[in-house]
C-alpha cells in the first residue's frame, strides 16, 4: 500500500469501527450522510482537478499508488469521504457524550473571526493584484478557499447548528494537524502532497499551508449543512 494509502486507512478505521457504538449509533445515520458525502465530494474534487492541473498543488508520485482519476491519485479520491465521514463521526459523538456544552457563544465569537479573517485575506491577497504591480503571485489558492470560507459564514451563521459545528471544527483541528503534517512532509523526505508558493501567501503551521484552515472549513460547513437536511431538520 502506498504511504498516502495508509494515512488515509489509519485515519478512517478508528472511526469506521466506533460507528456501531451503542450510544452514538452513527451507522443509523449514514443514510444521511452518503448522500451529503456525495454532493460535496463532486463539488470538491471538480476543485481539486482544476488545481491540479494548473499547478496550484500537486502529488509526489513515489507515495502514490499510480491509479488516477484524471490528474487525481485514487488516494486523494478517497480523501474527500475519509475525511467528511470522521468529521461527521466526530460531531456526533461531541453531541452524544458532551449535551451539556454551551457552544453558542463561541459560534459566535467564530463567525466574526473567521468572517474577517476571510474577507481580510481576499482584499489584501486577491485585491492587491489589482492595485500594486510588484505584486507578481497569483495566490489562487489563498483566494478560493478564504472567498468560499466568507460566503458560507454569511449564508450559515444563523443556522441553529452552525455553534455547534464550530465546536467540532476546532475539535477536529487536532487530527486535522496530525494527518495534514504528515501529507505535507512532517515525516516524508519530500510533501505527499506539495504546493505551488505562487498559489498560497506562505505562512506554515509547521508543514501546513495556512489555508488550509479555510479549505477544510469550505469543505466540512456545507456537508454539515447537507447532512442536516437530508435528516429533514434544515431548509
Amino acid at each position: 500500500m502506498s504511504a498516502y494509502g495508509w494515512v488515509i486507512l489509519c485515519s478512517f478505521i478508528g472511526p469506521f469501527l466506533l460507528s456501531f457504538d451503542k450510544k452514538v449509533a452513527f451507522y443509523r445515520s449514514w443514510r444521511y450522510l452518503f448522500p451529503s458525502l456525495l454532493l460535496v465530494g463532486i463539488a470538491f474534487l471538480m476543485w481539486d482537478e482544476l488545481f491540479t492541473r494548473i499547478g496550484v498543488w500537486g502529488f509526489a508520485p513515489k507515495y502514490l499508488a499510480g491509479i488516477y482519476l484524471g490528474h487525481l491519485p485514487l488516494e486523494e479520491v478517497l480523501f474527500f469521504l475519509v475525511v467528511p465521514y470522521n468529521f461527521t463521526f466526530i460531531y456526533l459523538v461531541l453531541q452524544a457524550y458532551f449535551p451539556r456544552i454551551k457552544t453558542k457563544f463561541l459560534g459566535k465569537g467564530f463567525k466574526w473571526l473567521i468572517g474577517v479573517s476571510s474577507l481580510m485575506m481576499v482584499l489584501f491577497y486577491g485585491g492587491g493584484q489589482f492595485f500594486f504591480s510588484t505584486l507578481d503571485t497569483y495566490n489562487y489558492y489563498t483566494i478560493s478557499a478564504a472567498l468560499v470560507a466568507f460566503i458560507l459564514t454569511i449564508l450559515a451563521h444563523k443556522k441553529a447548528w452552525y455553534s455547534d459545528f464550530v465546536f467540532s471544527y476546532l475539535v477536529c483541528l487536532i487530527p486535522f494537524f496530525i494527518v495534514n503534517s504528515i501529507l505535507t512532509g512532517s515525516i516524508t523526505d519530500d510533501p505527499i502532497v506539495w504546493y505551488s508558493e505562487q498559489h498560497i501567501i506562505g505562512w506554515r503551521m509547521g508543514t501546513i499551508p495556512f489555508e488550509d484552515l479555510f479549505y477544510n472549513y469550505d469543505l466540512l460547513l456545507p456537508l454539515t449543512w447537507l447532512f442536516y437536511f437530508f435528516r429533514g431538520k434544515e431548509l
